[in-house]
């Protein structure tokens, strides 16, 4: 009795170690191969894919089987698939029996669960292995569905050369996703796996074609098709050479595969659906296509584009170069979307709207626009031109170099450094000194990510205004998402304080400055057309005609776009205005009409503004304007521009109390530019009216004001170069005089050297070394200063 129990025990113990063998004999990933990267568009359309790292085009596991490849492998492969445990015993009787009957293996009987055990064990077909596929595979079953058996298969299973899985055979076959087979096209398929190293395209095609009609006929008689059906697929063409995979963003695939790369990040596996417009993505493919080709023929060989969704925060297109991997030498495998690069002028709106933000400036503020010179540094206007004064927003919608340069001058560039750090930009690696007052004319490197997200945050900051209730939201200038999971709920977050970089009314003044550049062929009459959009834009081109840049922006969307050479190679006419800003303009007439920006007014002040200066209006302004304007405009400073004059009784001639009597002056306030600014100024502004002159007799007290140097400045280091027979050049200086009839005496070191009048410009060459400038004019005003002339060595 006592013996019989512990048989009894023991056999139950047996019993017991092989039941657990059997429910753990499956490892919990059977495919462990590596996949290949695929990026899809929103839609779920095939973008761009990489062949898998062991040189297999194997693409990740799919949602679902298409029903016509379900019906056309279980026709060919399992007919009994959807009732048998795993194991078909009338398939292996059958098996067994043909086997026989021809003295070798000609059946084997194996159901499709049974291939996916081998496919995954990868041993050699034996009897024993056999047996324990037939196990497993019961195994598998239990655990899985019939669908999800159905997806391994189909992923896994071999399609011919170095291609594995049904979608990869489909792309590489027939250049289309499985979805879209046609019964000819997926029977063709089906067959494939029974023997692909015998049978694929371009290899027996008279047997693959039997196979293929063998499969046709039987799903006919299956009742999956009907026989015309069959009968007309049958008359397809089989496929020839593999064809290459679709790459419409391979840019954003290298980027997938860079920056989710490490097995933590990758929560889907390497396959991807990203936030991309697919039909957008394919027609800005072929926009940037036509241009390409159009710069090619001027030695330009890359372009690049990167389209944001401002509400969703997503990427809708990224084109980061236009792929040409045949010609190496064209480098179009970089992206340039993530290249630093020299920005240009496309900082500059972001110093304007700082300084709104900051309260340094109004929008209409006076800037000087005069020949300058800074420690020996000499910005120039793009056009060479000067206006002497011109409004800020208009010296943002003109690009014009020199008052960028004096509005930094005045914020401060390691002020401004900040804020662009705040703001997000990556690339400014080094110390604020290092960039100085380049810094606002492309002296440093920004990428177009970069570039594009800081332009959308103050986009998403404007349109969050009625959203928020005047709050801001502290993440609107996070990174846009290219990847199409759930939305960051971190985009509904917002604070009752200003924690943005740039306030409501600062970014809708920049805005509104941005849109009135002169957009390039239109000659400034778009606004007459009703189908025109608003856009705020700017352009940008580097140093050396290198880079050239174009961003616009509306409520909706940013459009970034970027020309040049990706191994910095200048171009002659690589400007932003000329290459760039076309492509972004003919970007925009692909996306949908928007409304413009509402305006943010609670949070805009109304402020009494002089007309004329721009400045807060001060009690010596005669037309004064009522304005919208951040609020932090309260804190600039009245108009400087503005002063109240003495003239005698007729009005001709400015006086003092010691020639004229206070009763018998007239006291008018006028409007009075320093005399370098006003030389330029009344060239481009007719209606402005010069001083009148003293009155005979009479001694000013404006010491120093009737004069002005415009070049060079008090302190400036000069260089004067070598002419080409080897003589030294010469260096002119260049005055002006508020008396236009004026004499100016010069005298260099103490040294009489020439008298001037109306146009008072000297060319002179003088030695090396430090030299004293002294004007006298003809009422004995005196102007005092010093330059300094570089050693040619």
């Amino acid at each position: 009795m006592l013996k019989a129990q512990k048989i009894i025990l023991l056999t139950d113990l047996v019993c017991l170690v092989l039941l657990l063998i059997f429910l753990f004999a499956l490892p919990s990933k059977l495919f462990r191969a590596p996949t290949s990267y695929v990026v899809e568009a929103a839609n779920g359309e095939l973008l761009s894919a990489a062949i898998a790292s062991d040189g297999q085009w194997r693409f990740p596991l799919a949602d679902r089987v298409p029903e016509k490849f379900a019906h056309c492998i279980v026709a060919f492969e399992d007919k009994r698939f959807y009732d048998h445990p795993g194991v078909d015993a009338l398939a292996m009787a059958r098996a067994m029996r043909q086997n026989l009957k021809a003295k070798g293996v000609v059946s084997g009987g194996s159901t499709l669960t049974m291939q996916v055990i081998r496919l995954s064990r990868r041993e050699n077909r034996t009897l024993l292995q056999k047996l324990i596929e037939m196990l497993l595979a019961v195994r598998l079953e239990l655990t899985n569905s019939k669908s999800d058996i159905l997806k391994l298969y189909a992923a896994n299973a071999p399609f011919g050369s170095n291609v594995v899985g049904l979608e990869a055979a489909s792309w590489r076959y027939f250049g289309r996703g499985p979805g879209s087979l046609s019964w000819g096209e997926m029977a063709t398929l089906a067959v494939l796996p029974n023997s692909p190293s015998l049978v694929h395209p371009g290899k027996n095609s008279p047997r693959l074609i039997k196979k293929r009609n063998d499969l046709l006929d039987k799903l006919a008689v299956f009742g999956f098709i009907d026989q015309a059906t069959a009968n007309l697929s049958k008359l397809e063409p089989i496929p020839g050479r593999p064809q290459a995979l679709p790459q419409y963003a391979p840019h954003l695939l290298n980027r997938f595969k860079k920056e989710y790369a490490l097995p933590a990040k990758l929560k889907t596996g390497t396959r991807v659906t990203s936030t991309v417009d697919y039909d957008l993505q394919l027609r800005v493919n072929a926009l940037l296509k036509r241009y390409n080709n159009r710069y090619r023929s001027n030695d330009i060989n890359n372009i690049s584009a990167l389209v944001l969704d401002v509400k969703k925060g997503s990427v809708s297109s990224y084109v980061g170069n236009i792929y040409q991997p045949e010609n190496k030498e064209l480098e179009s495998h970089v992206d340039m979307i993530t290249a630093a690069r020299s920005p240009g002028s496309t900082l500059k709106p972001l110093l304007y709207a700082s300084m709104l933000n900051d309260g340094f400036i109004l929008p209409r503020t006076l800037v000087p626009d005069v020949p300058t010179q800074i420690g020996g540094y000499s910005p120039q206007n793009y056009d060479l031109g000067y206006d002497g004064a011109i409004p800020a927003d208009k010296a943002l919608s003109r690009s014009l170099n020199i008052p960028a340069v004096k509005l930094l001058q005045n914020y401060k560039y390691q002020r401004f450094y900040d804020k662009l750090k705040k703001m997000g930009f990556s690339t400014l690696n080094q110390p604020a000194d290092h960039y100085g007052l380049s810094l606002i004319l492309g002296g440093s490197e920004v990428t177009m990510w970069d570039l594009a997200r800081t332009y959308m945050g103050m986009a998403r900051t404007l349109n969050h205004f009625n959203a928020y209730r005047g709050k801001y939201n502290p993440h609107d200038y996070d990174s846009p998402v290219y990847i199409n999971e759930k939305r960051d709920s971190r985009f509904d977050e917002y604070e009752l304080q200003l924690n943005s970089a740039l306030d409501f009314g600062s970014i809708w003044n920049t805005f509104n400055a941005m849109e009135e550049v002169m957009r390039p062929g239109e000659e400034g009459l778009w606004e007459q057309f009703s189908s025109s959009q608003r856009l705020a834009w700017k352009t940008g081109t580097s140093f050396g005609f290198r880079d050239a840049w174009a961003i616009g922006l509306n409520p909706d969307y940013v459009v970034c776009v970027w020309v040049g050479n990706a191994d910095g190679e200048g171009r002659p006419g690589l400007t932003g205005i000329d290459v760039a800003a076309p492509v972004m303009f003919d970007i925009f007439k692909l996306l949908p009409n928007g409304k413009w920006f509402q305006a943010p007014k609670n949070k805009l002040k109304k402020m009494r503004v002089c007309r004329q200066s721009g400045y807060k209006a001060g009690e010596y302004c005669k037309e004064v304007v009522e304005e919208l304007v951040a609020p932090a405009g309260e804190k600039t400073s009245l108009c400087p521009y503005h002063k109240l004059v003495h003239l005698d009784r007729t009005g001709t001639y400015r006086v003092t109390d010691a020639c004229e009597a206070p009763a018998d002056m007239q006291h008018i306030p006028w409007f009075i530019l320093p005399p370098a600014m006003e030389y330029y100024y009344k060239i481009k502004n007719s209606d402005y009216k010069s001083l009148p002159p003293f009155k005979p007799g009479c001694e000013s007290s404006e010491q120093n004001y009737v004069m002005d140097m415009i070049y060079p400045k008090n302190n400036a280091s000069i260089y004067v170069p070598v002419e080409f027979d080897g003589t030294r050049g010469k260096v002119v200086l260049n005055a002006t005089h508020r008396n236009e009839d004026a004499k100016i005496y010069w005298h260099i070191d103490g040294a009489y050297v020439a008298t001037t009048k109306n146009y008072h410009q000297l060319a002179i060459s003088p030695a090396p070394g430090k030299h004293v400038l002294t004007l006298v004019d003809e009422n004995g005003e005196r102007l005092v200063q010093t330059f300094i002339i570089l050693d040619k060595n």
